[in-house]
């Protein structure tokens, strides 16, 4: 037996790297569909918008020729020099981005503005990912910059335009993308007319956004092998028109030939590069989508087939434009010989349709992401598909996407306007990643300041004179993404410094420990039987919110959890590390705090069991703190960041603290005692029976018989398992955010009617923490800012 072992671990690393490679194959053929859609989509409109301006006067074989050759540079310094081999390294646990850049940062030095953050969140798996950040503490770059609270602002502030410019382009590349590939119909026998053509696009987009709420897995499948064909097309599309047409087009990848355009167009060829720009468009999605990837699968799938399909495409229709110049304007169309037009033209329209949808995803992955960040005001999130996770889709952020993406398509009908817009999105997307993994070279990778400098110097002039060209078209259309922008970093601002300032209240009005310890264990009141959940957003103290109810309300439950669910600046927390419990004050009060910890991309799904875990997470925290007295809060001196403990499991199940049964619920148990009349609990099963959406399992739990178990610490778990069966009360602050009357008028505008504004329209957030409706309590408060 042994011999064979042998043989099989001689076997071992071959067949490990060969299931290695067969896995990046398949990721490699997957990402297609979902990231290459938009790139591969940009042959379309690349050479028609290039040519749209003054450059037209210079119509000849060297024009052409230039052109190729810089939008050969640009596919080879910008997509496959910076992107795959540079940032393609810079992952956060995997996860692509720019919020992933942001939370790298945030980690590796104190550039975070999240509020309630604690020492417990460094020690997250996910958290420690990359270099240690130990060899860097003593940069004197990097204490400057966290000494500063304003340069840390204005760190978010670039992260967040950066974010605005992508959901920008969640908007343009829709427009453009389908109405660029039904203009091919302007080349049939029966030459549509703009009007007719504009009517197409928009019922082609409405029939997308429509499909959202779908999911992007369930037409998945489709998507791969739609681009895959449409890159096979240009790619023998290509072939052909270099061979047919002229065949030195291949001369034109020198260098050479950029200097001679530039020489003979000037400042035409200059304000030309805003449609050069567009051959790159879709390059962030390499970077964005990494998540559902592996970089060696996204590298392997460019390098490959990406670079070398649309390096043949742009020089065939270079080649048939350097015969046929009056082609310009519609070339990609016109460069298809007329055995293939249709297929080509089907396969165009599917292919446009796929880099939208990925684009539009992406929007949605980056809302959310801003949410987390407390930068956006809580929006309904669907999870679309139970295999791919972190595929979301948001209704209201789809409708408003369509109204703008309709309104864009009616309202400027042309292809060349809406890629002034489109080009000016992408590459200010660009410009903020090159920044952003400059200080990710200093700080987290930690190489040399002259390094990094290098790298931000090259791709800054690179992309400088690009964004330059793109601002020059400001007034033909480059303004859209910049009002855009504008509107959505303001709702951020806006969203973002009230919940600030409600956070910056509810942390200097505090409950005092001292007068909470004052009123002894029964707080003054009557503790009746059942647990009651108090939400809050600090992760240290007592809310302000609870002496409303201790001062007001006669009785009050016998167990007090105070839950705190907040974002941590990794991409995902596991389930085994999300719940971190303590204790806020001595034993006998039977108080405890429990803080929820999610990362920027985690999806907060209401699995029914949410109650059940945390009951089990005390359970557990509380033998463990009976076990290691180093757990223990003493009673004299009981801190209220209550030294508290990562309880992990992953299922719910029986444990040494407790034992779990499920159990049908049947009619309503009277011999429990309870905080809820016999009516309210009736209430409760029907409301159950009723909604069907959410099945909340009904769990009992009971005490193991373990004879060597310390009597106060059975005391204390008997107490919660009567509790929880007495019932659980999900308590929350109603709040309403005013200025002081010594505001200044600017204050008042932002709080008193944007901040107030987004408050009412936004999820409410028992909706979005998916508290039961019929156990919710909440507390009217107006808070003062």
């Amino acid at each position: 037996m042994e011999p064979e072992s042998g043989a099989s671990t001689s076997r071992n690393p071959s067949q490990l790297s060969w299931v290695n490679l067969s896995r990046n194959l398949l990721l490699a053929y997957q990402s297609f569909g979902v990231v290459y859609g938009d790139l591969s989509t940009s042959p379309l409109y690349v050479f028609t918008s290039t040519f749209s301006g003054k450059l037209q006067d210079h119509h000849d074989e060297e024009t052409i020729f230039g052109t190729f050759s810089l939008i050969f540079w640009t596919l080879t310094l910008i997509p496959l020099l910076k992107y795959v081999f540079i940032l393609l390294s810079a992952d956060d646990n995997g996860e692509g981005g720019t919020f992933a850049l942001y939370s790298l940062l945030c980690r590796h030095a104190k550039f975070n503005l999240l509020p309630n953050q604690q020492a417990a969140d460094e020690e997250l798996s996910s958290y420690k990912y990359g270099p240690s950040s130990q060899a860097a503490g003593s940069s004197p770059l990097k204490r400057f910059l966290e000494k500063h609270k304003r340069l840390r602002t204005a760190l978010l502030i670039v992260v967040l335009f950066g974010a605005c410019m992508v959901i920008g382009d969640g908007v343009l590349t829709p427009a453009i993308s389908v109405l660029a590939s039904v203009s091919g119909l302007k080349v049939t026998e029966r030459k549509l007319t703009d009007g007719e053509l504009v009517l197409l696009a928009c019922v082609i987009l409405v029939g997308l956004f429509a499909l959202q709420h779908c999911g992007t897995h369930k037409v998945a499948f489709m998507f791969a092998p739609i681009v895959i064909i449409w890159l096979v097309s240009i790619f023998s599309v290509g072939v052909y028109n270099i061979i047919f047409w002229n065949p030195k087009i291949i001369r034109a990848i020198s260098p050479y030939y950029i200097i001679k355009f530039f020489a003979k167009t000037g400042k035409e060829g200059w304000n030309s590069l805003g449609g050069i720009l567009l051959c790159i468009t879709g390059t962030e999605a390499m970077f964005a989508d990494l998540g559902h990837f592996t970089a060696s699968s996204i590298r392997l799938a460019f390098a490959f087939v990406i670079y070398p399909c649309l390096v043949v495409q742009y020089m065939g229709q270079a080649a048939f434009l350097s015969k046929n110049l009056n082609s310009v304007d519609n070339s990609f169309y016109d460069s298809i010989p007329e055995a293939v037009f249709w297929p080509v033209f089907v396969i165009a329209t599917l292919a446009a349709i796929v880099g939208s949808q990925a684009v539009i995803t992406a929007t949605f992955s980056i809302i959310k992401q801003c949410h987390a960040l407390g930068c956006f005001p809580r929006v309904k999130v669907v999870h679309t598909s139970k295999h791919i996770y972190g595929q979301i889709y948001i209704p209201e952020i789809n409708w408003i996407l369509m109204i703008l993406t309709l309104a864009i398509t009616i309202g400027f009908q042309d292809t060349t306007i809406i890629g002034n817009a489109y080009g000016l999105a992408c590459i200010t997307v660009m410009f903020v990643t090159t920044f952003l993994m400059t200080l990710v070279a200093i700080f987290v990778w930690q190489k040399s300041v002259l390094i990094a400098v290098a790298f931000l110097l090259l791709f800054w002039v690179i992309e400088g004179v690009y964004l330059s060209a793109a601002f020059i078209k400001v007034p033909q259309g480059g303004w859209v993404p910049l009002v855009l922008s504008f509107i959505f970093m303001a709702i951020m601002y806006v969203w973002h410094y009230g919940t600030r300032r409600k956070y910056s209240y509810d942390l200097h009005n505090k409950v005092s420990l001292k007068w909470l310890l004052g009123l002894g264990p029964s707080l003054g009141i009557v503790r009746v039987p059942g647990i009651g959940l108090i939400y809050t957003e600090l992760a240290t103290g007592i809310p302000a919110i609870f002496s409303h109810f201790v001062t007001n309300l006669p009785a009050f439950h016998k167990v007090l959890v105070f839950v705190c669910v907040k974002s941590v600046p990794v991409p995902y927390v596991s389930p085994e590390e999300r719940f971190l419990i303590g204790r806020v004050c001595p034993r006998p009060y039977r108080m405890y705090r429990c803080i929820v910890r999610y990362g920027y991309k985690d999806i907060q799904r209401d699995d029914g069991d949410f109650e059940n875990h945390l009951i089990q997470s005390i359970a557990e925290f509380i033998q463990m703190e009976a076990v290691g007295p180093q757990l223990s809060s003493s009673e004299a001196s009981s801190s209220l960041d209550g030294r508290m403990a990562v309880i992990s499991f992953r299922n719910l199940g029986s444990t040494s603290s407790l034992m779990v049964s499920e159990h049908e619920d049947i009619g309503v148990d009277i011999s429990i005692p309870s905080s809820r009349s016999i009516t309210l609990r009736s209430l409760q099963s029907v409301y159950d029976d009723e909604s069907p959406q959410v099945t909340r399992r009904r769990v009992r739990f009971q005490l193991p018989d373990s004879p060597g178990m310390d009597p106060d610490v059975r005391e204390e778990l008997l107490d919660l398992v009567q509790a929880k069966e007495a019932g659980v009360a999900y308590i929350m602050g109603h709040s309403y955010v005013k200025a002081r009357k010594s505001s200044s008028f600017l204050k008042k505008l932002v709080i008193d009617i944007g901040y107030s504004f987004l408050r009412k329209n936004c999820r409410g957030p028992s909706v979005a923490l998916n508290i039961p409706h019929i156990s919710l309590i909440e507390v009217g408060m107006i808070y003062y800012v």
